[in-house]
């Protein structure tokens, strides 16, 4: 059978074979032509079953064949047997019927040899589970080869019928027919006749003669749909190769309307040489350049565009998300919103003197994120504070500082002058600069923004090694020696009563010894088992050579941090092994993440060590207690501040309105076939008037995030649920809708009261988490690929297509200074100088 790629029933008749690309032999390919040229071909027979079609068939033969009844009589008693089909059987029928018979002793189960042909389908063809693999619209073409004792010449016959017709238990699947070709011929050629139908088969499958089929009119339509087929092929040489090897199917094939395309340029070559040299160079458009990025000429011209082109989509946004996928993408991205939130939130805290904290994180990144997904061009996008926003704020907080300003209302004027400016950017549709990013902009931008995240995890994972050292000097021998106890002695009395200490051993710390205790005059009370922090309440001070270390806690936070790295990169993967049914790995892999988490989250709750946990605000106060919701515009500054902060708001505004539109640009890739648009100008609005909100209420300013933006996108594929055996399942584009990141931000506001349930998270899970979600995002730029070339010798290098037009040398330049370009961004992104590496890049 075929669909795409040839399957064969093994030896034993129990299997069919895996799916492997057709190896013909090319006289075959003769013998199949022979046999439409001078075969019968019937165009548009008007037949309704399939004992008419033979009917037909056998009364238009020539008058030798037609001067025999006996003949056609055996031959229609031939064809109208009811053939024995291969069920595709599930593994677990498969294991029960281990053993048994093949028919059971039952005559339903397994149809006679000699039984006629039924004309509606039977209960194993409608069962027939391999139905699901097969995309609507599907049709069968019937192949019908043999040997027939009395027939002294070949018998082949090419039928296409006017209309699709059900044939009945002829066809493994129940569905319609269209096409069928018979071949019956003398003995002693069993071989030859099976290779011609294969070839047939081969013919059928392909959609550049399927297209000819169905348009013919004429016999000579298929002979030369047979030759462009001929000329298309590839001969390997006798010798060369195993004919036996089955060829695996490749992991992309070729357009069929490329392949069309490719067809009309040579047919257009005889016409007219030079138009058809026009056509084949290539174009000059950028490949930015779009309906969303053209100048009207008018003010606010792009920002009506983007409205009149999202508005008709509005309603969809909503009742596209009525999809399980979207429910892992809610769960997945809500975990990295809100471990990102409570990241930025604690640095912001300590750069501001915490008058923006956690909670002004995680109520800015709620409100922010959730009327950006309702009115934004592009709601795939998620907003959160960046890098560049976070030392702006610490080189503000420390000017501020330093001249006795008042921070708020500085950085509110700031904030307003800013939106001031965003607006004035959108009226002049200055979004149209977008078209000239490059993919060198792009990808230096993107691996950025990865390896930051990559960064900031390893650092947040050694830094957990320095809250919780290991003893690197542990022997075992020594175990006797380890121990910390309590002393409730002040350190300055220590060695005035070194024969009479107050010591006790410290409680909860099973695997620690505690030294010797002495007798003491102290009450009882004072030797009774006291905690670290009851010991430090009370003044004491731990003594023992064991009181700086904790024991397993670091060893299993990497544990779980590779751990979660690891499930979350296999789980995603798991979608494209050999086991189990289709439905259930792409459901695994849709919840790859989520699953990777509550493993690790079990695995740590069943040890019970004290790993770090997440942590979220529980109560809805300002984290300092000196400032208010609402920030005053007068009042704590001299009155010529506002018009002064319009020098730091350019190059904010410069700031916000690259890393907004690079990450725009990122998101609306052409590779992600997004089908109802991408709105840059209005994305720049609604960044532009929530930074008036969160300046007026002190909230932090927010702006598109790469990283977790790109993991929301990826985690919404849409792949084709029907793909043949041995296809790649083909890419759809993206489930664009508004729902799923507008429930991650209202959980994420919800979050403060579901602090009870969340603090049962290690740490180190998410951190794992923001470790695969930078290596994902890197490995989803060319740029990786071109770096992994410089190790490769050029006989291992795949088989990229611009490694074909394209000089090594060229590209390893190419990349050699994208490198550069970026450890320059890296150096210049760790200094003060980071506020304007926008601009840089």
């Amino acid at each position: 059978r075929w669909i795409k790629f040839e399957e064969k029933v093994e030896d034993g008749g129990e299997r069919w074979s895996t799916p492997h690309v057709s190896a013909l032999t090319l006289h075959s390919l003769f013998e199949l032509r022979m046999c439409l040229q001078k075969g019968t071909v019937l165009l548009d027979l008007d037949a309704h079953s399939f004992k008419e079609i033979i009917d037909k068939v056998l009364s238009g033969q020539p008058e030798e064949q037609a001067s025999r009844p006996e003949l056609r009589d055996h031959l229609a008693a031939l064809l109208l047997r009811q053939p024995q089909h291969q069920p595709t059987k599930a593994p677990l029928r498969a294991l029960a019927e281990l053993g048994l018979g093949r028919c059971r002793g039952k005559a339903k189960a397994c149809p006679e040899p000699r039984a006629q042909l039924s004309e509606t389908p039977l209960k194993e063809q409608l069962r027939n589970r391999f139905k699901k693999k097969l995309p609507p619209g599907a049709e069968v073409a019937n192949i019908m080869v043999g040997e027939v004792d009395l027939l002294q010449e070949p018998f082949p016959v090419f039928v296409r019928l006017r209309e699709v017709v059900a044939l009945g238990s002829l066809t493994e699947v129940a569905l319609p027919s269209r096409f069928l070709f018979i071949l019956l011929g003398p003995q002693a050629k069993a071989k030859a006749y099976h290779e011609i139908g294969r070839a047939m088969a081969t013919l059928l499958t392909d959609e550049l003669f399927q297209r000819v089929a169905r348009q013919a009119e004429h016999r000579e339509d298929l002979i030369a749909g047979t030759d462009e087929f001929l000329d298309e092929l590839t001969v390997l040489p006798p010798g060369k190769w195993d004919p036996s090897a089955r060829i695996p199917p490749p992991s992309c094939l070729p357009s069929p309307n490329k392949r069309i395309s490719t067809h009309l340029r040579e047919w257009k070559s005889h016409c007219n040489g030079n138009a058809a040299a026009a056509e084949d160079r290539p174009s000059l458009a950028h490949p930015h350049s779009s309906e969303e990025l053209e100048r009207t000429g008018r003010l606010f011209g792009g920002l009506l565009r983007d409205i009149r082109r999202k508005a008709p989509w509005y309603s969809s946004d909503f009742s596209d998300a009525l999809h399980i996928q979207c429910l892992s993408a809610v769960l997945y991205i809500y975990l990295a919103t809100v471990t990102n939130a409570i990241t930025f939130g604690g640095m912001l805290g300590d750069a501001t003197a915490n008058m923006q904290g956690v909670l002004e994180s995680f109520l800015g990144t709620a409100f922010a994120g959730s009327i950006f997904c309702l009115f934004s061009g592009q709601p795939l996008t998620i907003l959160s504070s960046t890098g560049p926003v976070l030392v702006f704020e610490r080189v503000l907080f420390s000017f501020s500082k330093d001249y006795s300003l008042d921070y708020l209302e500085f950085r509110l004027w700031i904030g307003l002058w800013v939106a001031f400016f965003g607006i004035v950017l959108v009226a002049t549709e200055a979004s149209h600069l977008v078209q000239y990013f490059t993919r060198f902009t792009e990808e230096g931008f993107c691996a950025l923004i990865s390896l930051i995240f990559i960064y900031d995890s390893l650092k947040k994972m050694l830094s957990l090694a320095e809250a919780f050292p290991i003893n690197w000097q542990y022997q075992t021998n020594d175990v006797t020696l380890y121990s910390c106890t309590c002393n409730l002695s002040s350190p300055g009395a220590a060695h005035r009563s070194l024969q009479t200490p107050v010591a006790a051993p410290l409680s909860h710390s099973p695997h620690l010894l505690p030294a010797h205790i002495p007798i003491s005059p102290q009450p009882p009370a004072a030797l009774a088992g006291l905690s670290r922090a009851q010991c430090l309440d009370q003044g004491g001070h731990l003594l023992g050579t064991s009181c700086q270390y904790v024991p397993d806690v670091a060893l299993l936070s990497f544990l779980l941090f590779g751990g979660t790295f690891l499930c979350c990169t296999a789980l995603k993967r798991f979608k494209r092994s050999r086991y189990f049914p289709t439905g259930l790995r792409k459901l695994v892999s849709d919840f790859s993440i989520i699953l990777a988490i509550f493993i690790f989250c079990a695995l740590d709750a069943a040890l019970g060590l004290e790993t770090p946990k997440l942590l979220v605000p529980s109560e809805l106060k300002p984290t300092n207690p000196a400032r208010g919701w609402i920030v005053l515009p007068f009042g704590a500054n001299p009155w010529w501040v506002c018009l002064a902060s319009a020098v730091p708001a350019i190059l904010v505004t410069i700031l916000i309105f690259m890393d907004q539109q690079i990450t725009a640009v990122i998101l609306n890739r052409r590779e992600y076939k997004l089908q109802k648009g991408a709105g840059f100008h209005l994305d720049l609005l609604c960044v532009s008037l929530l930074m008036i909100f969160t300046s007026v209420t002190g909230l932090p300013w927010y702006v598109s995030a790469t990283v977790i933006s790109l993991a929301h996108m990826e985690s919404l594929r849409k792949e084709s649920t029907t793909s043949a055996p041995g296809e790649q399942p083909e890419f759809l584009g993206i489930r664009e809708q508004r729902l799923t990141g507008l429930v991650v931000f209202i959980l994420t506001g919800v979050s403060i009261f579901m602090a009870p349930i969340l603090k049962h998270i290690p740490m180190p899970v998410l951190y794992g988490v923001f470790l695969h979600m930078g290596v994902a995002a890197l490995n989803s730029i060319q740029f990786t690929d071109r770096v992994q070339l410089f190790l490769m010798p050029a006989k291992h290098q795949p088989d990229h297509p611009y490694l074909r037009h394209v000089p090594l040398r060229r590209v390893h330049l190419f990349t050699f200074i994208q490198l550069l370009c970026l450890a320059v961004l890296w150096i210049l992104k760790s200094t003060v100088a980071a506020i304007i590496f926008p601009v840089m890049v």
